[in-house]
């Protein structure tokens, strides 16, 4: 059994109300069965199960102890002149990166980002001015009136002629849903429509997407990671980070990667027994 295919031991069992009757199989695994492999498979490959259950939601706790681990990886693993201009901050450095390592690890095509623009409100504050025409014709008004009858309106209540209000505006980067959606173009498939081949040989021909190189969904660019390193090294040169420390941010990501697939190979094993 695939280790994706535990999941359902986390999900709740609804009711069924046809005359099907479930698998009653000797060699089917029943919910303790699952549970037993589960923890085997935890002690023979804990760092794997603990990302993948992290990842999934199942457990909270196992996404702050692979980031843990993430973190120790990556110290033993920073290479001198990593270290070298990380100084003192050297730990927090390898926590952020750990962080934000796991944070592309988990995403999937269905992951959701929260918007930049309007910071997850869904509206933009915006400036506007704003004319104020009956006030100015009242205005107008009371000045052209004779003598002192205007002082009998002297203690009318004036109304703002000009100035500016703030409105809130849609944002149009998440259409004011406040997220915006990791999926690649190709609809989180992997694949797209080669149009020159497919008009070459008359019949529909895919290939594998160029922006997400099969992945179904966007990687978060180095960019990011590099800013937020940044705040903390503010002297860390950007042809510094793509020589030294940008490899390490992506071993970690496949540290993670290469984690879970052993798990997965372990708990196969385990449930083929």
């Amino acid at each position: 059994m695939k280790l994706e295919n535990a999941l359902k031991q986390f999900n709740p069992k609804t009711q069924t109300f046809t005359n099907v009757p479930p698998a009653t199989a000797s060699d089917s695994l029943t919910g303790p069965d699952l549970a037993a492999c589960l923890g085997m498979a935890e002690s023979q490959a804990s760092f794997g199960m603990g990302a993948f259950l992290g990842k999934n939601g199942i457990s909270k706790e196992d996404g702050q102890r692979t980031i843990e681990r993430l973190s120790v990886y990556a110290m033993k693993n920073a290479g001198k002149h990593v270290g070298k201009a990380a100084g003192r901050r050297m730990a927090q450095c390898m926590v952020i990166l750990a962080k934000m390592a796991y944070s592309e690890y988990c995403k999937s095509a269905g992951s959701v980002s929260t918007c930049m623009d309007c910071s997850g409100n869904g509206f933009i504050k915006e400036e506007r001015a704003f004319r104020n025409q009956m006030a100015i014709d009242r205005q107008e008004y009371l000045d052209a009136l004779p003598g002192n009858l205007g002082l009998l309106y002297h203690d009318e209540m004036k109304s703002k002629k000009e100035g500016v209000e703030i409105h809130d505006v849609l944002c149009q980067t998440c259409i004011g849903k406040g997220v915006i959606s990791d999926r690649c173009r190709c609809n989180g498939t992997g694949r797209v429509r080669d149009l020159e081949k497919s008009n070459l040989l008359g019949v529909p021909v895919d290939k594998t997407c160029d922006r997400c190189a099969g992945r179904g969904y966007k990687r978060t660019p180095g960019t990011t990671a590099y800013k937020a390193i940044v705040a903390l090294l503010p002297d860390l040169q950007e042809r510094t980070w793509n020589r030294n420390w940008r490899p390490l941010y992506e071993s970690l990501v496949t540290k993670c990667e290469q984690e879970e697939n052993h798990a997965d190979v372990v708990f196969q094993r385990i449930t083929s027994r």
